[in-house]
């Protein structure tokens, strides 16, 4: 191993990539924009989405009631929904939100009310929907006044104060800082999008550095230099290497700009969207990542290696997008703890670990451990990619 070799092998590669169009994409361009430019556009839509369903008076249909006036026009005056006569097929028209939610009033309400012994009002709704979902609480909302008043009134009855009812109130009160709470809220994205970038920004260097060579023919004239095969293999590596932690370095720049760009008064659109997350936090987030990438590049450049063409090698590389992103996905589950056996698991471990991180919560025990066999595991990938390097069967496949 000749360290010398190597950074020529590196400095020649680098250059080859940055005059790659498909390299500076996913580099520079992709990491640089993509935090503001998602963080931003999913906040305005959906933002505007709720306020919209927020704003709008859910048609509500009214089943029953016949006996019970007073409810009747007491929620026909309400401004809160707009009621409409009951119709055949509601529950289907509530599927086809045609209308947004039914009441069905008990027979003899009014008069049971009055006497402290009213059968339940049913609410049929759609369930999972939004809008729905608001004219459930509106509908809720006026019921509760209803009861309150029924009881205010028995109470007045029999001489007896309203505070009877809630003798006391219960306050919640935050003990957390900010960062912890936005580490909790949006830790687990965090490290999502810096893995699904680590992984896309090493994968175009990848397969020009290896299948590209070979359709070029420039692998042979590499190959014929007097530079030791595995002096070759980790320039290449040490490139792909590089594209990879440029793409997240550059999206935690991005997304440290986005947030003090936020911080700053860039719109109250953005600033809700982006609570405030921990420095340091970030800085662990990023040592944890750096043997994940080492393990990336490694492997992207062994299965790239395999093919002899980019096409191929694209073919290859896709499907392990997947295989990357579903450990990570599985950290954003609910309920998903971290513990000792899923500390050993690649990617799931990197997902859970930066997203206690994000919270200030910091388990050394853990952080060690996946750290550790992160690194073991690149280090694997690394040996492997070597020896497919020195295989001619694999070099010169046709």
């Amino acid at each position: 191993m000749n360290g010398k070799n190597i950074a020529t092998v590196y400095g020649k590669e680098l250059r080859d990539s940055l005059r790659d169009r498909r390299t500076l994409l996913s580099m520079i361009i992709i990491p640089l924009l993509v935090v503001p430019v998602l963080v931003y556009a999913v906040s305005r839509i959906g933002s505007r989405a709720y306020a919209s369903a927020r704003e709008e008076i859910p048609v509500v249909m009214l089943l029953g009631g016949a006996d019970s006036p007073r409810t009747v026009a007491a929620l026909r005056q309400s401004p809160r929904f707009r009621i409409v006569s009951e119709a055949a097929g509601y529950r289907q028209l509530i599927s086809d939100k045609k209308i947004r939610a039914a009441v069905q009033i008990p027979p003899g309400f009014d008069a049971g009310l009055g006497a402290g012994a009213a059968r339940p009002v049913v609410i049929l709704h759609y369930q999972g929907e939004l809008k729905s979902g608001f004219a459930v609480g509106e509908i809720e909302a006026f019921f509760r006044d209803v009861r309150e008043k029924a009881v205010t009134a028995s109470l007045a009855a029999h001489g007896l104060p309203a505070s009877l009812v809630t003798p006391f109130a219960v306050q919640r009160e935050n003990v957390a800082p900010p960062e912890k709470v936005g580490g909790n809220a949006i830790g687990g994205l965090v490290p999502y999008l810096i893995i699904m970038l680590c992984f896309t920004g090493a994968v175009y260097p990848a397969i020009d550095l290896t299948a590209g060579e070979k359709e070029r023919g420039t692998m042979e004239t590499l190959l014929c230099s007097p530079v030791a095969r595995v002096d070759i293999v980790l320039g290449k590596f040490f490139t792909v290497l590089t594209s990879s932690l440029c793409a997240i370095g550059l999206s935690l720049l991005s997304m440290a700009l986005t947030m003090a760009l936020a911080g700053a008064g860039i719109g109250a659109t953005v600033r809700g969207a982006l609570p405030p997350l921990d420095p340091l936090g970030l800085a662990g987030v990023l040592a944890m990542v750096l043997p994940v990438a080492v393990l990336f590049s490694a492997l992207l450049l062994t299965i790239a290696l395999c093919a002899k063409s980019s096409k191929e090698a694209q073919t290859y590389l896709t499907p392990l997008a997947f295989v990357v992103l579903l450990p990570v996905a599985v950290g954003l589950l609910p309920g998903i703890e971290l513990n000792s056996r899923l500390a050993l698991v690649p990617i799931l471990n990197l997902s859970l670990v930066c997203k206690e991180m994000l919270s200030g919560v910091w388990h050394w025990n853990y952080i060690a451990l996946i750290f550790g066999s992160t690194c073991a595991y690149a280090g694997v990938a690394l040996a492997l990619a070597v020896r497919m390097f020195n295989r001619e069967d694999v070099l010169f496949r046709s």
